[in-house]
């Protein structure tokens, strides 16, 4: 049996050593999960010195894994350790809790008998959580002790929106057999339950989504089921199929909650539902579209908690946050950024806002529409409907001494006149077009009609930018580029002309990518500021290519170098850069 050192300090500074043979089961299972003797010696020895306690030191050196940690918490407390897997897990007793509350707490209810309920937690001496449970089912708690790991990946399989709406969907069902069954009955009775399944279903599609952290939900007619998409990291991916027979119970409900008239079903129509979940507040933009089968709705969920718009954090590149940050410096001037919808161009302008968000400073936005609420920024929604056009909104803002000007996008001659009048006058302006790179904001403005002395007067610089996927950490593996990709990077870095070994990484696919091998996106950037020479182009009247190709010799990194580093340093991969950026342009 090992023996264990404690050293005593009386309270006359006397060290006193005793030896014993120590039979705590806490040390037991510790010296079985490390085996190395010498090592919990080691860290025996650090415990005596210091008083920090045995796990603390333990997972501060890494010495023991995740799931030996959890061995020995549950072997020296006697609790069962359980090796957890979706498998196992009784769907009944898993929905004795939210998944909200299993999330919080890293934990799932594995199976119920009689009055017991076992539960595999990540910290099974948690008696606050475990008396929280037993008076949320009235059960007597059983604690199993189950790596963190294991029971995040039972929670998501048990508590995603397929298995979620199951039950929603087998609950309709059941109603529409008893409707059929009822058929003799007055029309005009009244049904308790009629609500009830559908509100669980649009409940669990929506909080699903979130959950899963779409940007959209887009619910399409088809038969004979109703198909539910969700846009996850700007692709849209299939989720689950709902019965076309309670197609219009469910369109119907989300349409109730958007405030919406359900009468019409001609003319496509606008609302937005606010709700709470998971300690995050929300607005969800909802769209109708009369189609043929039916409606379809499309919802933007807004995280109205996400109000981080740091530039630090959107733009992680220190060189490219530079630019920006010189670009802005101005005290006038018009600085464009450029991209499809759905690049995260108005992210961008919100994080440089925010940047420039000061007292001493009058903001005010124009935006079709406001997506999100920033504090001390005035912000204008579009209405044309009663005449609130970009145009006739910039008009008005001018008149209310801004010292800022956020254009939601430039669309018009109109818009873009008003807009280089404020840049030219001593008001900095952002706004947003869409083109293809940076150099094709300029030639944009110009075909709006804009004279190229005033294009080049007020523009301080255009911004190209992309979202890009980023590779799931949880899959990562290193692989080996092939010669095409070899070939388009010989150009850009000289570690391929030097004959160095490029390591590339790509995701396999798992469970928290949902099999996709990405999760998550950043932005990549192509800043074009207009120096001296590019403005006399710009006069000149000279063509994208040529402004394009002075900027690059100025020192502009271009889209495709940009996302190359990105697939370099194995933030992405190159299939998901040839997806968004056009590698034969350049």
């Amino acid at each position: 049996m090992l023996q264990m050192i404690f050293v005593f300090k009386s309270s006359q500074g006397d060290v006193d050593t005793i030896t014993m043979k120590h039979q705590d089961p806490i040390i037991t299972a510790i010296s079985e999960q490390i085996g190395d003797q010498k090592v919990l010696q080691a860290v025996i020895d650090k415990h005596a010195e210091t008083g920090q306690p045995l796990m603390s030191i333990l997972r501060e050196e890494n010495f023991l894994e995740e799931e030996q940690v959890a061995r020995i918490i549950a072997a020296g407390n006697g609790i069962e350790f359980i090796d957890l897997s979706a498998d196992i897990v009784d769907p009944i007793a898993a929905h004795m809790v939210t998944s909200e509350f299993a999330n919080q707490h890293t934990l799932i209810p594995v199976t119920r008998t009689d009055n017991k309920l076992r539960v595999a937690m990540s910290e099974p001496l948690n008696l606050v959580v475990r008396d929280q449970i037993e008076i949320r089912t009235g059960c007597n708690v059983v604690p199993l002790a189950a790596t963190s790991n294991a029971i995040r990946q039972a929670v998501r399989y048990h508590f995603n929106v397929q298995n979620a709406t199951r039950q929603a969907i087998a609950s309709m069902r059941l109603k529409q057999d008893a409707d059929e069954l009822n058929k003799a009955e007055p029309a005009d009775k009244p049904s308790q339950v009629s609500d009830d399944p559908v509100t669980r279903l649009v409940w669990s599609i929506i909080t699903g989504a979130i959950d899963t952290k779409a940007s959209d939900i887009h619910i399409e007619p088809a038969i004979p089921d109703m198909r539910v998409r969700y846009r996850i990291d700007g692709l849209l991916r299939d989720t689950i199929d709902v019965p076309a027979s309670v197609q219009q119970e469910v369109i119907s409900h989300i349409k109730i909650l958007a405030d919406m008239d359900i009468s019409e079903r001609r003319l496509g129509q606008d609302g937005h539902i606010a709700m709470a979940h998971d300690g995050h507040d929300y607005d969800l933009r909802v769209s109708s579209l009369p189609a043929v089968g039916g409606e379809k709705i499309v919802i933007r969920i807004l995280d109205k908690s996400a109000k981080q718009w740091s530039i630090d954090t959107i733009v992680t590149c220190p060189d490219d946050r530079q630019k920006f940050k010189s670009l802005v410096k101005n005290p006038y001037g018009m600085l464009l950024l450029t991209g499809p919808t759905g690049s995260g161009k108005t992210t961008t302008l919100y994080s440089i806002l925010q940047l420039l968000n000061t007292p001493q400073r009058n903001i005010v936005t124009v935006e079709d529409p406001v997506e999100y609420r920033l504090d001390g920024i005035t912000q204008v929604q579009v209405k044309p409907g009663v005449g609130r056009t970009f145009a006739s909104a910039l008009r008005s803002i001018l008149r209310q001494d801004p010292d800022i000007i956020l254009i939601g996008e430039i669309r018009d001659e109109e818009t873009a006149e008003i807009a280089v009048s404020a840049a030219l006058t001593g008001h900095l302006v952002l706004s947003t077009l869409h083109t293809n790179d940076a150099a094709g904001a300029i030639s944009r403005l110009i075909n709006l009609g804009i004279p190229t002395f005033l294009v080049a007067s007020a523009l301080l610089g255009t911004v190209a930018q992309r979202l890009i996927r980023t590779t799931c950490r949880s899959c990562k593996e290193p692989y080996s580029p092939s010669s095409e990709f070899l070939e388009l990077v010989k150009d850009e870095f000289d570690a391929s002309d030097n004959g160095q070994t490029i390591q590339l990484y790509r995701g396999a696919g798992c469970d928290d990518c949902d099999q996709t091998g990405y999760r998550g996106r950043k932005a990549i950037y192509e800043i074009l500021c207009v120096s001296h020479k590019i403005r006399k182009m710009i006069i000149n009247a000279d063509n994208d290519d040529n402004i394009k190709q002075q900027a690059i010799a100025e020192g502009m990194k271009t889209l495709r170098k940009d996302g190359i580093e990105q697939v370099v340093n194995g933030t992405t991969t190159l299939e998901e850069l040839q997806r968004l950026v056009d590698m034969e342009a350049e």
